[in-house]
C-alpha cells in the first residue's frame, strides 16, 4: 500500500498509509480544516551510463559532418569495388 501526502489550507502536511481505492481524507488530521489536497511529486529519472548521449543523439551529427567535409567519400567507392570482387560468381567444379 502506498503512502500519500496531503496538505490542508492552513499549510499543514500529513501522510496517510492507504490503499489506492480508499477515498481521500475530508479533513486535516492536524487542525481539522477542510478541504485537503493531495501533494504530488515528480518522479525521479536518472540517465546513467557513458554512452547515453553518444548512442542516442551523437551519431547523426557525425555522419552529417563527414558528408559535408567529404571524409568518407573516397572510401565508399573503394568498398563497393571490394564487394564486387568478393561477390563474383564462382565457376562450378566438374564432378
Amino acid at each position: 500500500m502506498p503512502i500519500y501526502e496531503y496538505r490542508c489550507p492552513q499549510g499543514h502536511t500529513f501522510e496517510l498509509f492507504q490503499r489506492m481505492t480508499d477515498p481521500p481524507p475530508e479533513t486535516c488530521q492536524v487542525c481539522g480544516e477542510a478541504p485537503v489536497t493531495k501533494v504530488l511529486y515528480p518522479a525521479a529519472i536518472h540517465f546513467k551510463g557513458s554512452g547515453f548521449y553518444s548512442t542516442d543523439y551523437g551519431r547523426g551529427n557525425r555522419r552529417a559532418a563527414q558528408k559535408e567535409s567529404g571524409d568518407g567519400a573516397g572510401d565508399a567507392g573503394e568498398k563497393k569495388a571490394d564487394k564486387a570482387d568478393k561477390t563474383e560468381p564462382k565457376a562450378a567444379e566438374p564432378s
